[in-house]
């Protein structure tokens, strides 16, 4: 094996590649949900003082600020939310509160665009960390979606096509739902949002592209409207004509972006199968983002909000082997350890979302001491052209039945 030396890459002339740079927090991209270098300097993680700074600030804000904490926050920033929820209920409450000059949302990227968009223009969004972003919504790109439009187009069937974009996509994603006669659909109503779908054309020949969680596409199909697995095809970004063929483009009724959550996707039929073997009488309960055998083999599936409800109404003495994000179900464990319910992650490794918990309680206080101040940082804005097409596809999403 050679051993290349740095002086030996300098001799070479190598230069590191842009993505290589940005992923080692050297570069920017505007147009990615990866995050830059937050500006200002951070309070120690170690200060003893943080909950008491944080709780101060936002006292001094008043009913000028609102947080906004997703269920996958940290326990130390969940605690300062002012609502807790999934991204498009949080979303939803920020447009609910006009009178708020700040919207703080402990979440990531996405989540804050998608804000933007939904609050009025005297509202400013603020994300308390930039680098918080979605390894999911970064699996698909506006220019990506472009090059597969044209590869729709190419095949003779674009204008059989209707997009359908998961609430977990950029702005740009968002609005090239929009701009094609899409909409917007969460985990919670996949099923209505593909129905709709299926009604804008001929039954027999509509077909939609799915963005950018093929396993929630692939689930909500399969499992919930009955099509099947030959009905469905992945569309590869990274491979010429998504790594499909014309007939195969024409033959398919749902066409899946190749894109994954990096949490949900890590859960297998293994974890399932092991869990049943040491936890007799266990009940599986999944997100949809998970894989399809996993979800086929789960005794229930569903959003975010359905996993809390379902465990709110469980019966005590019960078991659950949850497949979601870890903070989220060890909430849920030290919320009901009182009655008696046993809660336990599905995977025996554990998992976090890393992009996530990059809102740390440090963040928060900078942030919001920033703002007490008079200083805004870390503010979300989508353009207005984007911003326009995306909240199409949001309306659209908001009038479904």
């Amino acid at each position: 094996m050679r051993v290349v030396t740095t002086a030996q890459t300098q001799d070479l002339d190598v230069q590191p590649t842009p993505l290589a740079l940005l992923l080692l927090g050297r570069e920017a991209d505007p147009r990615s949900e990866r995050g830059v270098e937050c500006p200002g300097d951070l309070p120690s993680p170690s200060d003893p003082d943080l909950v008491a700074r944080a709780r101060a600030a936002k006292e001094k804000l008043g009913s000028k600020v609102f947080v906004l904490g997703h269920h996958y926050q940290r326990d130390e920033v969940i605690q300062f939310a002012d609502v807790t929820g999934d991204s498009f209920k949080l979303a939803r409450e920020a447009a609910a509160r006009p009178e708020a000059e700040y919207i703080v949302f402990c979440g990531v990227h996405f989540m804050a665009e998608s804000a933007d968009i939904l609050t009025s223009d005297e509202q400013k969004v603020v994300l308390p960390d930039l680098a918080a972003g979605c390894s999911m919504a970064d699996m698909a790109t506006a220019e990506q979606v472009a090059e597969c439009w044209d590869v729709l187009t190419e095949a003779g069937i674009a204008d059989q096509v209707v997009p359908v974009s998961y609430m977990n996509s950029s702005a740009d994603i968002k609005a090239f739902t929009g701009k094609h006669g899409g909409t917007i659909c969460t985990s919670s109503n996949a099923e209505r949002a593909l129905e709709w779908a299926f009604q804008q054309g001929e039954p027999s020949t509509t077909k939609v592209l799915f963005l950018p969680d093929q396993h929630l596409g692939r689930n909500t199909a399969v499992r919930d409207m009955g099509m099947s697995l030959d009905d469905c095809v992945v569309y590869n970004p990274h491979k010429p004509n998504g790594g499909l063929t014309t007939e195969e483009l024409r033959a398919a009724k749902m066409i899946l972006w190749r894109g994954h959550c990096s949490v949900h996707g890590r859960f297998s039929l293994d974890s399932v199968n092991d869990v049943r073997e040491r936890i007799p009488e266990v009940n599986v309960l999944v997100h949809p983002e998970c894989r399809n055998e996993v979800v086929a083999a789960a005794d229930y599936v569903g959003s975010t909000e359905y996993i809390i409800n379902k465990l709110d109404a469980a019966p005590a003495g019960s078991k659950w082997a949850i497949g979601t994000e870890l903070n989220l179900v060890r909430r849920l464990a030290n919320r009901y350890a009182s009655e008696d319910k046993e809660i336990v992650f599905l995977d025996k490794t554990v998992c976090f979302c890393s992009t996530m918990n990059r809102i740390d309680l440090p963040h928060l206080v900078w942030a919001l001491e920033s703002l007490a101040e008079g200083n805004l940082v870390n503010r979300i804005q989508v353009d207005k052209e984007t911003e326009g097409h995306a909240k199409l596809a949001l309306e659209r999403m908001l009038a479904l039945p």
